[in-house]
C-alpha cells in the first residue's frame, strides 16, 4: 500500500525540484527524503525518480503518482476544512502572496478590518473564525505567488490576468473573480492636448507610437501587456524608462517624460496631474484569488476571501467615475 507520507514527499519533490530544497520545506534532512523516496519506490514497484545530472527527476511512474497525490491532498484539505468549520475554525494565521498594487489597496482594509480599526467588524459566518485571525503578507508577482502556492509555502495567491495575456492555473484549484478593471493611458494633459486628447477620451494607440513609453521591468507581466498592447496597435514602444513601481511610472508620465498603460488599480490616489484615456482597443485586468484544492472552505481562509471580495467591492464602487 502507497503511505500518503511519501506521496506528499513526492509532491513536494515536484515542485521545488531538489532534494535539499524539498527536505527544507518538510523540515527532513535531504538523507532522510532520500530514505522514503527510496520506500515510496518499492511500494510501487517501478522506479518513480532517476538521476538526471545530480538532481532527480520524476519518471512517467512518479508524474503518476503526483497527480494522484494532487487529488489526494486536496480531499484531505477538504476534509480539514470541514472538520475545522464544525468546530468553530482554528483563528490561525493565513498567508497571502499578493502582488504590489493589489498589496497596497486591497490588503491594508483586511489588517484594519480584522485588527478592529476599520468601520465594520470582520465577518465571521457564524463561526468566529474572522477573530483573532491573523495575516502574513508576501509581495510577489503573480507567477511567483502561484509556484509558492504550489510549494505550500503561502495559503491564498492574489493574482491578475490580461485579456492580452491570459494566464494558466491548475484546472483543480480554486479561483474567485474579484473584479475586472480597465487599463488606462495616462499622459501629461499637455501632451494629450498636443496629441488631440480630450480629458477621458478614448486612445488610439496606434497613432502615439511616436511618443516614449514608460513600462515595468521586462520581469514583470504588466511589461509584457504594454508590449503586446503596442505590438497589436503595430509598433514596439520606444521605452525611454523602466520600473516596476507603476507609483514611479505615473510620477514620470505626469512630468511628461513619456506615456505609460496602468491598471487603474495602480494609479495614485490623487490623479490630477495626468490625464487619463480608456483605449480604443480595450485591455483590461482581472483580478482573482487563487488556493489549492479543498482549502476554500476552511474558515480561516474563507473569511479572508470574504473580505477580499467586499473590498474589491468598495473599491470598484469608489473608482466608477474613473475613465474605463
Amino acid at each position: 500500500m502507497l503511505d500518503v507520507r511519501r506521496l506528499r514527499i513526492l509532491q513536494h519533490l515536484a515542485a521545488y525540484g531538489t532534494v535539499a530544497a524539498t527536505a527544507d520545506a518538510l523540515h527532513l534532512t535531504a538523507p532522510a527524503v532520500s530514505q522514503h523516496l527510496a520506500a515510496l519506490q518499492k511500494e510501487a514497484g517501478t522506479p518513480v525518480v532517476e538521476k538526471h545530472g545530480r538532481t532527480l527527476r520524476l519518471t512517467a511512474a512518479g508524474e503518476l503518482l503526483v497527480a494522484h497525490t494532487e487529488v489526494i491532498l486536496a480531499e484531505l484539505a477538504a476534509a480539514e476544512s470541514g472538520l475545522a468549520a464544525m468546530k468553530g475554525g482554528r483563528r490561525g494565521t493565513v498567508r497571502i502572496s499578493a502582488f504590489a498594487s493589489a498589496a497596497r489597496t486591497l490588503v491594508p482594509p483586511l489588517f484594519e478590518r480584522l485588527n478592529g480599526t476599520g468601520t465594520d467588524p470582520a465577518p465571521d459566518n457564524g463561526t468566529g473564525a474572522a477573530r483573532d485571525l491573523s495575516l502574513r503578507l508576501f509581495v510577489q508577482e503573480p507567477e511567483e505567488a502561484l509556484d509558492e502556492l504550489h510549494k505550500r509555502s503561502t495559503d491564498l495567491a492574489l493574482v491578475h490576468s490580461y485579456t492580452v495575456l491570459p494566464r494558466s492555473v491548475p484546472a483543480a484549484w480554486e479561483q474567485t473573480v474579484l473584479m475586472e478593471e480597465p487599463v488606462l493611458l495616462a499622459l501629461h494633459p499637455d501632451r494629450a492636448g498636443l496629441e488631440g486628447l480630450a480629458a477621458g477620451q478614448p486612445a488610439d494607440l496606434s497613432r502615439l507610437a511616436h511618443l516614449p513609453w514608460l513600462t515595468p521591468g521586462p520581469e514583470t507581466s504588466c511589461y509584457e501587456m504594454i508590449q503586446r498592447a503596442c505590438g497589436v496597435a503595430g509598433f514596439v514602444p520606444d521605452i525611454r524608462a523602466s520600473s516596476s513601481d507603476f507609483s514611479v511610472l505615473t510620477a514620470l508620465a505626469a512630468a511628461d517624460a513619456g506615456a505609460v498603460l496602468v491598471p487603474r488599480m495602480a494609479l495614485p490616489d490623487h490623479t490630477a496631474s495626468l490625464s487619463l484615456h480608456p483605449l480604443v482597443r480595450p485591455v483590461s485586468r482581472t483580478v482573482f484569488t487563487v488556493c489549492r484544492a479543498g482549502t476554500g472552505k476552511h474558515p480561516d481562509l474563507r473569511a479572508v476571501l470574504d473580505l477580499l471580495h467586499e473590498t474589491a467591492t468598495a473599491l470598484d464602487d469608489r473608482t466608477a467615475d474613473r475613465p474605463r
